[in-house]
């Protein structure tokens, strides 16, 4: 069988199956007692493309997408290693901007590998510190579903991008955001928490997945961020599917029994899979899945 026709998730769930991989489908690994790590590639061509994208804001990107994978994991950063590939005509002054980039998140970069390569590609590893990590397995009926922020921005801010339209949304797509501090509120009672990288629809099907219930999200509750129903109605986009099905909006999803000061999108109950409703009635979204 094909990747394109196994999607990253079923390959994940082979590497499982055959033994081959452990907790993989984690947003981090968890080294005993405390230390957490996670890494994240960025290829280009794939996750941005060097005509709309600074080498400082693809620095930024690549280290907040990994500290967003701490943040889900209700971690503390301490450090990045950072590798990179690169052609070697390159200039000097734009790798200076890309470490710079990556400073600006205020975790250090202690260590790394450089080689030549066709394309740029970056991948950076991310270690920190966490009393508890709620990983994807734990949601149970009764849970409030809650998100950190706003969704679709980074969805309407690529298509600005792309159309080379004048739009806030497009800073969103470049420069995620850092909600180390919610995630560390959030992991002191989540029972399932992670960072919605691939689409709220991708994610959510994540945690239904691996906790053995259903979610259940209402799209009216569904915070969408300022600008995205402009770029839908420019462009004749879906505002759902903007907000639910691209993802890179780096805001975290978690299961919780108490929602606190979070926005409430939804609930696990009884069940399995993901339904989204609108006015009570099913709407059928889907998220990213790399290979598909």
């Amino acid at each position: 069988m094909r990747l394109s026709e196994l999607g990253e998730f079923g390959l994940l769930r082979e590497l499982e199956r055959r033994g081959l991989a452990q907790g993989i489908a984690n947003d981090a690994a968890r080294f005993a007692p405390d230390l957490v790590v996670t890494q994240d590639a960025l290829v280009e061509g794939v996750h941005f493309r060097l005509d709309w994208t600074s080498w400082h804001d693809l620095g930024y990107k690549a280290a907040a997408v990994n500290i967003s994978d701490l943040a889900a994991s209700g971690a503390e950063p301490e450090a990045l290693i950072v590798s990179l590939g690169l052609p070697g005509e390159t200039k000097a002054s734009d790798v200076i901007k890309l470490y710079e980039g990556i400073a600006e998140t205020g975790v250090p970069v202690l260590g790394g590998d450089t080689t030549s390569a066709d394309r740029l590609y970056l991948s950076v590893t991310a270690l920190g510190r966490a009393e508890r990590v709620p990983g994807r397995d734990g949601a149970r009926p009764g849970d409030s579903l809650v998100v950190t922020g706003p969704l679709g921005a980074s969805a309407a801010g690529f298509h600005c991008l792309q159309e080379r339209l004048t739009n806030p949304c497009a800073r969103a797509h470049l420069r995620p955001p850092l909600r180390v501090a919610e995630g560390r509120e959030l992991a002191q009672s989540a029972h399932a928490m992670l960072d919605i990288s691939d689409g709220l629809a991708s994610d959510a099907l994540r945690i239904a997945e691996r906790s053995g219930c259903r979610l259940l999200i209402e799209l009216e509750r569904v915070p969408v961020a300022d600008g995205v129903a402009e770029v839908a109605r420019q462009l004749d986009l879906n505002v759902d599917s903007l907000a639910c099905a691209f993802g890179e909006d780096y805001e975290l999803l978690a299961a919780v029994p108490e929602p606190g000061r979070f926005t409430v999108v939804g609930r696990c109950e009884e069940g399995e899979g993901v339904v989204f409703l609108r006015d009570g009635e099913p709407v059928e979204l889907s998220g990213w899945d790399h290979f598909r």
